[in-house]
């Protein structure tokens, strides 16, 4: 097929032709890929030899015919007769007055206007000549490129070759083996500019640069710009650009290529039997492709508006494997695409927006993925949770420290029937109550029972119950009930020692467990803890109050209570008010959990005096008003019995000595007077004057860490907004009970 669209083709000696240009555009327009062509044949005569070949020049005004070792040129338009000879194979170059002939195995004749120019002889034996901008002479494992005018050797290339295709602009070749195809480059200004001292016997060394190889065995095919479209042994028909291939279409026969018509962006082709099929493939897409590749960015943007929508995608798949993944996402239309190469370009955003387009789980998990890595947390834990991933909430919610998170994780996955997570988020809250309910729930019964034992024991009855009733159902008339030999402690106390005091230390560790631990505090574990004796010491200080319905309040007693619930002075801070809290009925403040810390991580809150007796006591050790704000360390209550339960015994009558005593037994120095200097000591007491003696001391407790101002600490006001998921100072464990 010439440029013009016209095909010829031969019938054994007989010459037919069909014009693409008879075809109706609108009926070509809406054919469809893979459909026959109905065109109209012409016979054009017949041809004086059986033709094997038949080939156009550059121009399309010639036609030459070769076969039965003769060629015959022919004027394409009426097939005259204008040159004819012996030969075994004849090629044109790109100038169509020049073409080449191959006589021997030997010998290759050129000739420029029908007449014969010089003679070739190659020091190989040639299987074959190529035409092109060079003259190239096939050998079995060589390849060597002369130019059309001096005939001189250009490049010898080392390889099997079968064919070689030049494109338009005679800067692409590609060269065909059995089973692989090189894509070159070749350089006209090297080969014209090289020192004829430095030409070797396999030419310029520089003539040609290696872009590419690929596995793909070429059957037929054709140059469009700088894009290579070929048919292979596996019937496929592919192009290939940009160090990629692009598959058009899978053939359902062998079929060969004729060429391409840029105005109706066709590709054409035919099988054996002369049946014309054609194959959509935008020039604008080709031309964009060429531009991106020749690094001409103006002219693709100028071509881009040109591509229809529906081609896009194919654009955006092309940027993205040249490495343009920001301008792919631009212009890809898939959704699919579109998501891929937002989170590979980290646009989180626009990801999570289609995201909830597609709604899809695994989308939902490769966002979480990307986000954890760019520690966009919130939007980690959306995704986690939209994607129903319960164990990877589990792990950001405990890495967060975040109790909402861990809550709302706990009852998702118990609605989810995710019984593990929710149990280990429950337990992790500290709300052993919902643990055993998730036990109950998934019939582990005995599990229930030794957990109750541990951490409830006042539901161990009520388990213990569950447990006989479901022994029971399963005896057979004969059989031994196993229920009956559980115990319980409400039947056989006396197998239960320490009954009561446990079910002391349970009311007294869920008050603790309210209180959240800062994150610069190191909490004990419970293997390092007494928990027994650190509740017989919170009773006796006064800092844990038990009422006759058996619940405990805590918090430091400052009066006579009717019903024994505790009022919290705001600890470390000057207040002149007394804020009363029920921690049974409501969940603290923010600022009586910075008091109510110091109880959780195992500290004695001071004792409370009022505005006059801080006043006496400081005028009567001879402190200036200055020296007045510094203050100390709050005991141990695991260690100090200080008298603070002054609200609770009316009889005990408290003096500054005796608080001042009670404030200064946490420093530890040696038996006798201690001689304090004047420094900046948080534990110490300055004095003002002159030296200020201590008596005895007892033993100090551990120095309470706090925070150092502007230093790197995880923060919830800092990560997250004030109505985020994740805000631990809002934590109520046992609002429900």
């Amino acid at each position: 097929m010439d440029a013009s669209g016209k095909i010829l083709w031969a019938k054994h000696s007989e010459m037919q032709q069909a014009n693409l240009k008879t075809l109706d555009p609108a009926v070509l327009e809406q054919a469809q890929d893979g459909e026959r062509l109905s065109l109209s044949v012409k016979d054009m005569g017949s041809c004086e030899i059986y033709p094997q070949t038949l080939a156009h020049n550059s121009n399309g005004r010639f036609v030459v015919a070769c076969g039965d070792g003769e060629y015959i040129v022919y004027t394409a338009m009426a097939l005259r007769n204008k040159a004819f000879g012996s030969g075994l194979e004849f090629v044109w170059s790109t100038d169509p007055s020049e073409y080449a002939v191959r006589e021997s195995a030997t010998t290759i004749k050129l000739f420029k206007n029908f007449k014969e120019v010089c003679t070739l002889r190659p020091d190989v034996v040639m299987e074959g000549i190529e035409g092109g901008p060079l003259v190239a002479a096939r050998a079995a494992n060589s390849l060597c490129f002369y130019d059309w005018e001096t005939g001189s050797l250009i490049r010898r290339i080392e390889i099997a070759a079968r064919h070689v295709y030049w494109s338009d602009s005679g800067e692409m070749v590609a060269i065909t083996g059995e089973d692989s195809f090189y894509i070159l480059k070749y350089n006209k200004e090297a080969v014209e500019n090289a020192n004829p001292a430095e030409v070797t016997a396999d030419g310029v060394e520089d003539a040609f640069d290696v872009i590419g190889e690929q596995q793909e065995n070429v059957k037929t095919a054709i140059w469009v710009g700088d894009c290579f479209i070929f048919t292979t042994s596996l019937n496929r028909l592919n192009y290939y650009v940009g160090g990629e291939i692009v598959t058009i279409a899978h053939l359902d026969r062998p079929l060969y290529l004729l060429g391409y018509m840029p105005k109706e962006s066709r590709l054409y082709l035919c099988d054996k039997d002369h049946n014309f099929l054609s194959y959509r493939l935008l020039l604008s897409v080709l031309e964009y492709q060429t531009a991106v590749m020749r690094r001409d960015f103006d002219t693709a943007d100028k071509v881009l508006s040109t591509i229809p929508r529906d081609q896009r995608t194919r654009v955006a798949h092309f940027l993205e494997k040249q490495g343009f993944k920001k301008q792919a996402l631009a212009v890809s239309q898939d959704p699919e695409h579109r998501f891929e190469l937002a989170l590979s370009l980290g646009e989180l955003q626009l990801a999570y927006e289609l995201a909830v387009v597609a709604d899809s789980e695994e989308k939902w998990g490769q966002l979480s993925q990307a986000a954890t890595l760019r520690s966009e947390l919130m939007l980690a834990a959306q995704c986690l949770g939209r994607a129903h991933d319960y164990g990877g909430l589990l792990l950001l919610a405990t890495s967060a420290g975040s109790a909402h998170l861990l809550s709302k994780l706990a009852s998702d996955s118990l609605a989810s029937s995710k019984n593990n997570v929710a149990f280990l988020s429950y337990f992790l809250l500290g709300n052993v109550d919902k643990c055993l309910d998730v036990l109950i729930s998934t019939d582990r019964i005995p599990e229930a029972a030794f957990f109750a034992r541990t951490y409830c024991p006042s539901q161990i009855n009520r388990v213990v119950s569950l447990w006989k009733e479901k022994s029971s159902n399963g005896v057979i008339d004969g059989q031994r009930n196993v229920g009956e030999s559980l115990a319980d402690p409400q039947n056989y106390e006396n197998l239960f020692s320490g009954y009561t005091d446990s079910l002391k230390a349970e009311q007294f560790l869920r008050q603790l467990s309210r209180l959240p631990i800062p994150a610069n505090a190191h909490a004990p574990t419970n293997a390092q803890r007494n928990i027994l004796e650190e509740m017989v010491e919170a009773e006796k200080s006064g800092a844990l109050v038990f009422r006759e319905d058996g619940s405990a309040v805590l918090g430091s007693v400052t009066g006579p209570r009717d019903d024994f619930g505790p009022t919290l002075k705001n600890a470390g801070k000057p207040s002149d008010t007394v804020e009363r809290m029920h921690l049974s009925d409501a969940p603290p403040s923010k600022e009586q959990k910075s008091a109510l810390g110091a109880i959780a991580n195992g500290v004695q809150l001071p004792p409370t005096t009022s505005e006059p007796e801080a006043t006496i006591l400081e005028e009567s050790r001879g402190l200036s008003p200055k020296t007045r704000k510094r203050s100390v360390s709050p005991p141990d209550i695991r260690r100090s019995t200080s008298p603070t339960q002054r609200g609770a015994d009316e009889h005990t009558d408290f003096t500054s000595e005796h608080i001042y005593s009670s404030q200064t037994s946490q420093m530890q120095v040696p038996h006798g007077p201690d001689v304090v200097q004047e420094r900046a000591r948080p534990d110490i007491v300055p004095a003002s004057g002159g030296p200020d003696v201590v008596g005895h001391v007892g033993i100090s407790q551990p120095q309470v860490v706090q925070d150092a101002e502007g230093g790197m600490h995880w923060s919830d006001d800092e990560q997250f907004t004030d109505d985020g998921d994740i805000n631990i100072e809002d934590l109520n464990l046992d609002e429900d009970d």
